[in-house]
């Protein structure tokens, strides 16, 4: 995925409101921007840092960029929520994904049971849901999900095993959004319900992919898929 416009390149002053950032620009002035990732952030904020905005010509909304990436211990890590979904979508529909490859038809945000799934793909083998989350927490070289308690993740759980009963191949993909990790895992100490149930989704024939992004203010790519341990 390449970034439609030039970045522009600050330090971050702090996040706040969950959904708001302050960034001092190069210029010296100070900007607020969107932040679309309602979850802590553990590891990957740091005050000082270097980030990219990406500009937004909106008169209605009230902030002007968009957060993309932070730099951490030397690496971009991307931090927009709203990638994650496309990048997965695209690569699925071009076959990039070995494990998801073969699929005639893939549609975005398929409503299955009260709980929409972020892609649908099938051929005339099989019909697939995959659920995606962003990863940006870290622990040593563990990549982590959740950051924060999320209900809402383990309700996806629970339909994918419900979906996986009804006769769907069903899929969790984690998109990693950082290169300083080489093993996925659940963050039991932040949301053990999330990781019981992952565990259980698991057993039930859930499969789970972990894919690893390259961020830079250039381009996000997929890197490569990446083990992990329940």
């Amino acid at each position: 995925m390449d970034f439609k416009k030039d970045l522009v390149h600050g330090r971050l002053i702090r996040r706040y409101k969950r959904f708001l950032a302050d960034v001092e620009l190069d210029d010296g002035t100070v900007a607020t921007a969107h932040c679309t990732n309602s979850g802590s952030m553990k590891t990957c904020l740091e005050k000082g840092a270097e980030v990219y905005l990406t500009p937004v010509d909106d008169p209605n909304r009230r902030t002007s960029y968009t957060w993309e990436m932070i730099r951490i211990n030397g690496d971009w890590v991307g931090v927009n929520t709203n990638h994650p979904n496309r990048l997965a979508y695209d690569a699925i529909r071009k076959g990039e994904i070995e494990r998801l490859g073969g699929y005639e038809r893939v549609q975005r945000e398929v409503t299955w049971q009260g709980s929409r799934f972020d892609v649908y793909a099938e051929n005339e083998k099989e019909k697939c849901f995959v659920e995606v989350k962003n990863v940006t927490m870290k622990d040593g070289r563990y990549a982590l999900f959740p950051d924060a308690i999320t209900k809402r993740g383990k309700k996806h759980l629970d339909t994918l095993i419900k979906a996986r009963e009804a006769g769907y191949r069903t899929v969790m993909l984690y998109l990693i959004q950082r290169m300083d990790v080489d093993r996925f895992a659940p963050a039991r100490s932040v949301d053990p319900e999330y990781a019981r149930t992952l565990r259980d989704a698991y057993q039930s024939g859930v499969e789970i992919i972990p894919l690893q992004a390259r961020v830079s203010p250039e381009k996000i790519e997929i890197a490569g898929e990446m083990p992990f341990s329940l």
